[in-house]
């Protein structure tokens, strides 16, 4: 396979500045360690981004979005022409990513990496891979040439985001049917069961669930070949838009920007990146953990501890950007608490 880009090597973190940053917050008026997760963060930030006071005051958000023809199997409670609407609700600013993305005064960027029907929406990227991926349960979701060009349709979101100035980057995903996709994927990926791992989605019942799971173990049977290849899974389990956010994560470890993983199906594609390429984990921030069963099982696999725990499902990046003032104020309490020495307040006896 010709022009591995993903397989280049991330940026690394910077030592000194981790250890700066480390030791300035051990300065700070307060008990050490007292501010949990988010000290750690700060400091984590402070290495990748090399200077000791770290910021993501630049946020760019990119929804990909993708239709799935496992849609077919009767796995969602949607029909699949809500891909397409949502693409418009997106760019109407009706979405809650949206809502989200003009408080957090946030770039949105729109992608369409195919769809069932095609569109031509002012304000949305339209790269028309494929009439959405196909039915995985009777073939590969998709040729390897799709899933090479969703893959760098995700890295070259990056590239835009990078030549904004953003200092974070979320990945959202919109496509009916990705949670069967994802849950597939992540069943190949940690050699599980399917009814360990399957969710409701968008809600489905009891039954429809059940029957989700039984689609996706005929599917796993299917492709049983590619389990070990992660490449293979995705190109065989996934869909265009979980290919695009693959890239995407792989391209900020490269590029120097900073992640923030959003629900289950992102966190599946980040998984999928640590295992192409292992040194974009310390580039990936989890926001939350969400009310799909399976992802805890995903992030327990990427060792992953999520910023929050809101019992959310809807996707879209919601979760991420929901995460951001944490980061913000993370990095604020980090660079704008007073040392000991400057409150003139006595520290621990060393």
């Amino acid at each position: 396979m010709s022009n591995v880009w993903w397989l280049a090597p991330a940026l690394e973190s910077d030592p000194h500045s981790l250890e700066q940053a480390l030791a300035y917050q051990q300065q700070l008026t307060k008990p050490a360690g007292s501010l949990g997760q988010l000290e750690r963060v700060a400091v984590q930030l402070a290495g990748l981004q090399r200077r000791v006071k770290p910021h993501v005051d630049s946020v760019w958000i990119a929804i990909f979005a993708g239709d799935h023809g496992v849609v077919a199997e009767g796995i969602s409670a949607y029909p699949q022409e809500v891909t397409g609407q949502m693409l418009h609700n997106f760019v109407m600013g009706g979405a809650a990513i949206s809502v989200l993305a003009k408080q957090l005064s946030a770039q949105l960027d729109v992608v369409d990496l195919g769809t069932i029907s095609p569109m031509n929406l002012p304000g949305v990227v339209h790269l028309n891979i494929g009439a959405g991926t196909a039915n995985f349960a009777k073939g590969p979701a998709m040729t390897q040439e799709q899933g090479l060009l969703a893959l760098q349709g995700g890295r070259d979101s990056v590239l835009r985001a990078k030549a904004a100035g953003a200092e974070l980057f979320i990945g959202g995903e919109m496509g009916i049917g990705n949670t069967t996709a994802a849950s597939a994927m992540a069943c190949a990926l940690l050699s599980c069961p399917a009814t360990l791992l399957v969710g409701p989605g968008t809600g489905l019942d009891p039954l429809g669930v059940s029957h989700k799971a039984q689609v996706i173990e005929r599917a796993l049977a299917l492709h049983a070949d590619r389990v070990g290849d992660p490449l293979g899974v995705l190109f065989c389990l996934g869909g265009f838009e979980v290919a695009a956010l693959v890239g995407a994560y792989l391209a900020c470890a490269q590029e120097g920007i900073a992640a923030l993983v959003d629900g289950f199906i992102c966190t599946v594609a980040a998984l999928v990146a640590v295992r192409l390429n292992p040194a974009c984990r310390p580039w990936l921030f989890f926001a939350h953990r969400g009310a799909e069963p399976g992802h805890r099982h995903v992030l327990e696999a990427l060792q992953a501890e999520p910023l929050l725990d809101l019992g959310l499902r809807l996707g879209e990046g919601s979760g991420a950007a929901l995460a951001v003032p944490l980061l913000r104020l993370a990095c604020e309490l980090h660079n704008g608490m007073a040392t000991f020495a400057q409150a003139a307040v006595a520290d621990r006896p060393a």
